[in-house]
This record gives C-alpha cells, sequence and structure tokens, in this order.
C-alpha cells in the first residue's frame, strides 16, 4: 500500500498539484529520510570564504569589503527566504567575518598587469590565490570559494562600463568556485535606483539598478554552480507562482522587485532539494568524504498523455532522499532545462512525472540522485551516459521510441563498453530472437561489426546497389577529438540519435574532421544526415561534402537537436570529402556525426 500511495503522490496527482502543494507533500518526506540518516553526525560551521584579486598594476576598488559585505548579507538572506519557503527552514550559507564585523575577504596581487588576463584566465588567477588561502589555514580543494577579480573598466564621466573577468563557476558539496567581478558601481544600495543610466559593454544602456540586478544576480548564479546546482528554468506554474529560476535567467531579474520591475529571482524545488544535504547549509559533515554509489534498478518509461513517467528503484549509498529529473530542450545549453521531483518511499521506489514539455523538439532527460551526504550523482546506466533521449512532436505527442531503443541496447552496449566480444555476440544473437523492431536489431549488428574494422572495402572496391558509407574502409580519418569510429560514439553511450532519431549507421566526425574515401567514379548519388549527437549539448558545427575539390553540399551552422539531411549527385567523383568545421565558436562539445550515409549507384 505504501508504494500504491508513493506513486499517488508523487506521480499521477503532480501534474493537478500546485507548486505549493508540491512542496508541502515532498519536502516533509525528504526532510524525514535527511534527519535519519545524519542524526546527531558530524557537525561542523562551514563557511563561504571570499578573495579579492587585483592584476598586479591595480589596486582594489573603492569600499569593496563595504560593498562587498552587504551584497554577501543580502544574497545570504536571499538564500534563507527561499529555503525557508520551500520548507527546509532558513537553511543558507555561511559567512566568515572579522573582528571589524566585515566580511573577511584575502586581497591578493596577481603577477601580471591587467593586459595579460581576460576571461578565460580563472585557473591561472586561482592559482595566484592559492598560497594566500594556505597561508590562512585553509584548504582550496575543500572549501567553496568566491574569487572577485577586479577586472572591470568604469568611465565615471561617461557612465560607461566594461569588464574583461573570468566570470563562471562549478563545485560539488565538498568545494567549488565561482570567479565574479568586482567594479565600483556594483553596489546593494543602488539595486533600487531605476532613474540613472549608464553603459554596459555587454547589456547596454541600463539602469544602475538593472546593472546591479544582472551582476549581484550574478554572484547569487554563479555561487550556486559552485554549491553544484546546475542550470534549470522554472516550469510555467513555477513561474506563475514564484517569478524567475536564479539558476536559470533569474541571475538578471535578481532583486527587481524592489524598482516594481518584475517578481525578482527564485530556488526552484530542485535546487532546494540539492542544498538541503549541503555540508554549508545542513551543518552536517557526515559521509563528506565517502564516495557515493547509486543504481536504479527496474528502471521504466510509460507515455502519459503528453508527458511521461520514469519510475524505478534506487538504491544509494549514503541513502538517496530524493531523485531529480531534467528535462533539457535540444539547443540553448542546459539554461532551458526544467525540473520535476520524487521522494523515494521506504524501499527505494519512485515516479518522475515529466511534463510541460517543449513542443517540436528532440529533447533529453536527466535522472539525478540527491544522497544524504550532500553528493549527488548523475545516474549512469547500463553501459550509457544517462539522459534519456526523446522527441516532441509539433502537437505534443511524445515519441518515446529512441529510449525505448536505448534500453533494449543496454547489454549489448555493456558488453561492447567492457570489451566483451563474446557477450556482445550473445547480447545480439537474443535481440535477433526477441521480435524488436528491425531498425533496433541492425542498430546492433551495426554496433557488434564496430568492434574490428578487418577485411573493409573502400567504396571503389565494392560491387552492389547501396552501400553504408560507414562499413568502407576510408582512405584518411581524423577527428578533433578521440579517435575515428563507426556506427557508435566513441565514449560510453554508444547509440547514436540525430535530431531525436535513431541514426542505424553513423560516423564520428567531432570538429575538426575529415573522413576521406575513394568512391573510384562509381557512385551516382550519396544521401544521409549531419547534426550533433543527441545529449551532447553546447556545442555547434557544420559539415561540408566535397568532391574532387568541388563543394557539393553544405550545412550551415547546426546546434543540438538539428538534423540536416542531404540528397546529392557524385556522379564521376573520384575522391570524396566529408568535412566538420566547429561552427565558428571553437571545438568544445562539437560532438559531430554523419547519420546513415549510404552511396547509391
Amino acid at each position: 500500500m505504501k508504494w500504491i500511495s508513493g506513486m499517488l503522490l508523487w506521480a499521477g496527482v503532480v501534474g493537478a498539484m500546485t507548486p505549493e502543494e508540491e512542496i508541502a507533500r515532498k519536502v516533509p518526506a525528504a526532510m524525514e529520510i535527511l534527519k535519519a540518516w545524519q542524526g546527531e553526525g558530524v557537525k561542523e560551521e562551514r563557511k563561504l570564504h571570499l578573495v579579492y584579486w587585483s592584476p598586479a598594476d591595480r589596486e582594489p576598488a573603492p569600499a569593496a569589503r563595504e560593498r562587498l559585505t552587504a551584497i554577501l548579507e543580502d544574497i545570504r538572506d536571499f538564500y534563507a527566504r527561499e529555503m525557508k519557503r520551500l520548507g527546509f527552514g532558513p537553511r543558507t550559507i555561511g559567512l566568515d567575518y572579522a573582528e571589524d564585523g566585515l566580511l573577511r575577504i584575502h586581497f591578493v596581487k596577481g603577477r601580471k598587469p591587467y593586459a595579460s588576463y581576460d576571461v578565460a584566465s580563472g585557473g591561472e588567477i586561482r592559482t595566484e590565490c592559492l598560497p594566500t588561502l594556505r597561508d590562512a589555514g585553509l584548504d582550496p580543494d575543500r572549501e567553496t570559494l568566491v574569487i572577485f577579480c577586479n577586472m572591470a573598466n568604469w568611465d565615471e564621466a561617461k557612465s560607461r562600463i566594461t569588464q574583461n573577468s573570468p566570470y563562471y563557476a562549478g563545485g560539488t558539496h565538498r568545494a567549488g568556485t565561482a570567479w565574479q567581478v568586482d567594479s565600483p558601481i556594483l553596489n546593494l544600495d543602488f539595486l533600487d535606483d531605476k532613474e540613472r543610466r549608464v553603459s554596459d559593454g555587454q547589456y547596454g544602456d541600463i539602469s544602475i539598478g538593472r546593472y546591479n540586478s544582472i551582476f549581484i544576480g550574478g554572484i547569487a548564479h554563479e555561487l550556486g554552480h559552485a554549491l553544484g546546482l546546475p542550470h534549470d528554468r522554472e516550469r510555467e506554474d513555477e513561474g506563475a507562482a514564484f517569478g524567475i529560476s536564479l539558476m536559470g535567467s533569474g541571475n538578471r531579474h535578481y532583486g527587481e522587485e524592489k524598482r516594481g520591475e518584475g517578481r525578482g529571482a527564485f530556488l526552484t524545488l530542485a535546487d532546494g532539494m540539492r542544498l538541503a544535504s549541503h555540508p554549508m547549509f545542513s551543518g552536517s559533515v557526515k559521509g563528506f568524504d565517502q564516495e557515493p554509489a547509486a543504481r536504479i534498478d527496474d528502471l521504466k518509461v510509460v507515455s502519459k498523455g503528453k508527458g511521461f513517467e520514469v519510475s524505478g528503484r534506487v538504491v544509494a549509498d549514503p541513502p538517496a532522499y530524493a531523485v531529480l529529473g531534467y528535462m533539457d530542450p535540444a539547443g540553448g545549453g542546459d539554461y532551458d532545462a526544467t525540473t520535476c521531483t520524487a521522494v523515494p518511499d521506504g524501499e527505494g521506489r519512485f515516479v518522475l512525472g515529466a511534463n510541460g514539455l517543449v513542443p517540436g523538439r528532440g529533447q533529453t532527460f536527466r535522472v539525478v540522485v540527491a544522497m544524504a551526504s550532500g553528493a549527488m550523482t548523475t545516474y549512469v546506466g547500463s553501459g550509457s551516459d544517462w539522459a534519456i533521449p526523446y522527441a516532441v512532436a509539433t502537437d505534443g505527442a511524445v515519441d518515446l521510441s529512441l529510449i525505448e531503443a536505448r534500453m533494449t541496447l543496454n547489454p549489448l552496449v555493456s558488453a561492447l563498453n567492457a570489451g566483451r566480444a563474446d557477450q556482445a555476440a550473445e547480447a545480439l544473437a537474443a535481440l535477433e530472437k526477441s521480435g524488436v523492431s528491425p531498425k533496433v536489431i541492425e542498430v546492433g549488428r551495426g554496433l557488434v561489426a564496430s568492434l574490428s574494422r578487418d577485411g573493409k572495402k573502400t567504396p571503389a572496391e565494392i560491387s552492389g546497389e547501396r552501400v553504408s558509407l560507414s562499413d568502407c574502409q576510408p582512405a584518411e580519418a581524423k577527428v578533433g577529438w578521440g579517435q575515428a569510429a563507426y556506427d557508435r560514439l566513441p565514449d560510453p553511450g554508444a547509440i547514436v540519435s540525430l535530431g531525436g532519431e535513431l541514426a542505424v549507421r553513423s560516423i564520428y566526425a567531432h570538429a575538426p574532421a575529415r573522413h576521406v574515401w575513394d568512391l573510384g567514379g562509381k557512385w551516382k548519388r550519396l544521401e544521409g544526415a549531419a547534426g550533433l549527437a543527441d545529449g551532447k549539448s553546447g556545442g555547434s558545427v557544420d559539415f561540408r561534402i566535397v568532391g574532387d575539390g568541388r563543394e557539393l553540399w553544405k550545412s550551415g551552422k547546426l546546434e543540438e537537436g538539428m538534423r540536416k539531411p542531404f540528397g546529392i549527385n557524385v556522379s564521376g567523383v573520384k575522391k570524396l570529402e566529408l568535412i566538420t568545421g566547429d561552427g565558428g565558436d571553437g571545438t568544445f562539445t562539437d560532438w559531430a556525426m554523419w547519420g546513415d550515409v549510404v552511396l547509391v549507384r
């Protein structure tokens, strides 16, 4: 009966619950699990540690300690209010005060002048700060740090400001670092001023109040990352109730309610669930150094109207008190990922209800297990990165065929990733007898065949009316990351889909990449598609097909979730080149793929 009640509470009724009702029902159950495990435990008052770094040719901006003390206290109070609203009590960050009542800030002078640093200098700047922190008795690898970089340029006469500072963050429950920018006009007292104007190099002509919303909100947002929070956007019902998610675009809306310009920023329930166990928020360091372990058994994914449900049984050490789902539409990085939450019952069973999906786009669903020590584990399924791919039609109908294919192929993929060719062959044989779709069976055959390239022929040597290019021997193959791979990705998670569509055969082409094939002038047509592998967010690429030095086709810039088909004439072509570029913005996460490319006589 308990499991049935859990299903009703955390799945079927979620769509009918208001955000307030959802909080009221789930948070007490999560807190019960947390308190039972932490008990008296090992208590420790953990604090945020602040660094103020200046280039060698600059002095700190005026009144830095006074300004930053007021700002960090406001951010502390924001987190406390939000955690209390979410039902966790006023848990928040700890601040480190000096004897004079202002925050203790570790001032560091850089080794080089301003011109030698830029946005990408975060690692170098942090390295320069380490000796000062260690001299103060701190272990930077076990603390949460905020480094304010004195990298803003303020022209008071022109009311113009620019910055060239690192501005990002990352961390876990054990440690994290956020890089911020300070400026003379970063001031909590200006947050409600909507009259005075400033010209910002990135945001244009804005009020000084809006400037401080953006950059004080930016501190709160990046601090969230340093505490282990990912990006997430408010669901429609959350937005109507509370405002703009801090970990979405809420950093630009922080404190705007003080100017009467909006409802301001808030923390989603998923954010609060994660922070509830963070040692700085909970006061417990029980299991601080314990390596977390979690698995999900009995995993099922079923359609539910214009959404779907993911259910299973979580087994974790330390114990899991929440399971979080992130619904991430393709494109836009993960800023537009909305969330759903569940609390496992006494047997570890949970149901996540995914709804409010974005129509007309390929998407992925990530599952995060929240454990009582503060550790978060993105669930890794059998042999694959746990990003469940699915597609939503323009009418809102959900296509789960990719999920079904991935789950069906997981035993085979696991064997391949373990290097067990015999087990992979057995899994394929079982697949061929199972009655699954021919397309899934063909994917399995391609995966097994990818273990060896021995005996492959060039297209010029092959007879027949059609041939998959991935089944041919290239004359040259070079990729931007890892090794050339065919009919799979080179990393775990071998199954390939582009724009929400399963690719039966594929050619891995992380930018920059170039594959050259000898056609011998014997083929008439080339058909296929190109795009970024689903689940590999943040990249952008461009594709070109060149025959005997002449460009035959180009894709234009493609981002995650975009799939560009092609069908071109290659009559008489002897040398065929498939070329991948970086889309003009660098090669980070440019997991490009050519999908189902075939030559036709």
